[in-house]
């Protein structure tokens, strides 16, 4: 007698069971951390190696005499000139002055752009009348502002802000309604639906579905916030301003003195590199990664 043991047959999935196991096979993104010596690798170690062939291209060129010692000074008399305000007290006071306006200017202009971005991104009327004076605001150098800041409101820090706020402020605004042009209207039907209407509904809908764009605007925004103010500082001159680093800049042109103008544009670069390393990077890997748009920490 045939044995009637029958062994469990597989079931075949439907159609839907297999696209939803792929679906969430897709959505369990697995995050791992990143080696610290993979970080350095990948991170830290091609920059630090352009530096380094920065500065040996630098001194080449000057070893070989391709211009005078007065027009193109060595790495090392650049270092001496940043010796020479460290031995003076003076580096951190210069840098500190530049950094407390921008910084400050910079706050200033993403309170005053941003409800001005979301009245011009939902208001089709006022995106009509103030959108395309926005755009052109932010195409016109800072430096035009300085001589009629200068004129409205005297050589002071009032006028070093006015720059900041008129260079800063167009850039954040148009961030912002970049990053609302794109936010999938289901979201806004969504938050409708669920009562977030009016200032709620740009508050708990908007702004968050926007917030990728918005970084990108107040990146944006610091970037022209800075330039404004180093253009400012090079162009106004008074006692009651002090020193920062765009005044110490054009002093050390006045000097004739290029180890001091390259200190100068150095301190400068390092600064606006320094902010968008320490505050933005790190903010802008926090929103990709609480959306899943990283898989592993960068």
């Amino acid at each position: 007698m045939s044995s009637t043991d029958t062994a469990p047959r597989p079931v075949k999935a439907a159609p839907g069971d297999d696209l939803g196991a792929g679906l969430d096979a897709l959505d369990a993104v697995v995050v791992q951390r990143v080696p610290l010596t993979q970080t350095l690798r990948q991170k830290v170690l091609p920059p630090a190696l352009a530096v380094v062939l920065v500065l040996v291209a630098w001194q080449v060129a000057f070893s070989l005499k391709l211009a005078d010692s007065y027009k193109l000074p060595s790495p090392g008399m650049v270092w001496a000139s940043l010796s020479d305000l460290w031995q003076q007290g003076t580096l951190f006071s210069i840098i500190w002055t530049s950094l407390w306006r921008g910084v400050s200017g910079f706050l200033a202009s993403v309170v005053i752009g941003t409800p001005i971005g979301l009245v011009v991104a939902r208001v089709k009327p006022v995106r009509a009348a103030v959108g395309p004076i926005l755009s052109g605001l932010q195409s016109l150098p800072s430096v035009a502002w300085v001589p009629a800041a200068v004129i409205w409101l005297g050589i002071n820090d009032q006028a070093m802000y006015a720059v900041i706020l008129l260079g800063a402020v167009p850039s954040i605004a148009n961030g912002l309604i970049s990053g609302i042009d794109q936010v999938p209207p289901i979201f806004l039907r969504a938050g409708r639906t669920m009562g977030a209407t009016g200032l709620a509904g740009a508050r708990h809908v908007l702004l968050p579905a926007a917030l990728p764009g918005y970084l990108s605007g107040l990146k944006q925004g610091w970037a022209f916030s800075w330039r404004s103010l180093m253009a400012a500082e090079l162009i106004a001159s008074s006692p009651d301003l002090g020193i920062g680093l765009g005044r110490y800049l054009d002093n050390q042109r006045e000097l004739s003195d290029m180890s001091g103008v390259f200190l100068g544009i150095v301190l400068i670069l390092f600064v606006g590199v320094a902010i968008d390393l320490l505050v933005f990077s790190p903010i802008e890997r926090h929103v990709l990664r609480s959306r899943g748009l990283l898989a592993t920490s960068r």
